[in-house]
């Protein structure tokens, strides 16, 4: 009923300004077309100063209504992020400025030089000048804006600093698989054809010894405050792509393809909440790129701690090949060592219960 309701509206709206614009175009015949001509263009005109003041009200409105709810509030969650805000503020200045000077000339010129008895028109077909003008300037502003671009990617997807960690990200539909190398300091191989969700989420090579340290973890991501941390991103079924909001990244995640980006966490989680102001908040990582069914719901939460959290946090975690391969952990056999040693304290004192007992 509501759709029904909703295209009888819209209906109705067409139907009644078909009807002004026929009413208008009777009352131009009867007062004449010229005559007709020159008031539309006088109110036109009130119309277009009108509709420039409103527009840039409107525009600092909106700026004051939701500017406090976007991201650029609080400076970017890494040091390699504040170059994107940079470059994101030069961007909007540039463009703003421009915008709203012409929005400005555009409309006061349509008021100012419309259609009177008292001046004469006059038609330039071609100015060298103004052409020059109109192509060099943006031309030269478009090139910076883009050589601090490319200087800023090259900086983010080349290589990090030596001191930086490693994490591989692997994107699925819908969530993350995040593997960090062990003491080796390398990670195991990997075989798509190996993938199994129950016990091998990413298709290790079980018989490479290099990944039988690694340690792997989904949804939840812990990175180290002011310790470099370069990405290897990869995904095991579509094209996902990697949105690091608050750190201001974003890279693709490609089947097969391996990319990679790094940064510099600022903050810990700890000191972001004192930031923002929100207890509740928490690092994401989203998927921005459309993957599935499940999409909206593709959200990973990144962790950052201090060095001491961290290394404790990695002490507990057993490696991803002890986990599916219990009897390989080199701490069983001294654990079933205790337990024998043990069993065999007690069975004497058990004896010796027995033989008090019968007595």
């Amino acid at each position: 009923m509501t759709m029904f309701l909703t295209i009888a509206v819209i209906v109705l709206i067409f139907v009644v300004i078909f009807q002004i614009a026929k009413a208008s175009e009777y009352v131009s015949v009867l007062k004449g077309e010229e005559v007709s001509r020159k008031q539309n263009n006088k109110i036109n005109g009130f119309l277009m100063i009108g509709f420039l003041v409103l527009g840039l009200f409107g525009v600092w409105y909106c700026n004051e209504l939701y500017y406090g709810k976007t991201l650029l509030v609080h400076d970017a969650a890494s040091v390699e992020g504040a170059r994107v805000d940079s470059m994101l503020w030069v961007t909007l200045a540039v463009t703003g400025i421009v915008f709203i000077l012409t929005q400005i000339v555009l409309f006061w010129f349509a008021y100012k030089y419309q259609e009177s008895e008292n001046r004469k028109v006059f038609f330039f077909p071609h100015n060298n000048k103004l052409e020059v003008i109109w192509t060099v300037i943006p031309a030269i502003a478009l090139t910076v804006l883009v050589v601090i671009g490319l200087r800023n990617w090259f900086l983010f997807t080349g290589e990090p600093p030596q001191n930086a960690m490693v994490v591989e990200v692997t994107g699925k539909q819908f969530g993350w698989i995040y593997r960090y190398p062990g003491k080796d300091g390398s990670f195991g191989k990997k075989y798509y054809k190996n993938i199994d969700n129950a016990s091998n989420s990413l298709g290790l090579i079980w018989d490479d010894k290099l990944g039988h340290d690694d340690v792997v973890m989904e949804q939840t991501m812990y990175l180290v405050k002011g310790k470099p941390v370069k990405l290897i991103i990869g995904s095991r079924d579509v094209i996902h792509d990697v949105g690091l909001v608050h750190f201001r990244m974003k890279m693709d995640a490609v089947p097969g393809i391996p990319t990679t980006m790094w940064f510099t966490p600022k903050y810990t989680t700890k000191e972001m909440k004192e930031i923002t102001g929100n207890p509740n908040f928490q690092y994401e990582i989203s998927c921005d790129q459309m993957c599935g069914n499940g999409h909206y719901s593709m959200k990973g939460v990144i962790e950052v701690v201090d060095q001491e959290e961290f290394d404790a946090w990695m002490v507990k975690q057993k490696p991803y090949y002890v986990q599916q391969f219990p009897e390989k952990d080199p701490a069983a056999p001294k654990a079933v060592a205790d337990t024998a040693a043990k069993t065999a304290s007690v069975k004497p004192v058990e004896a010796a219960k027995k033989a008090v007992a019968k007595m």
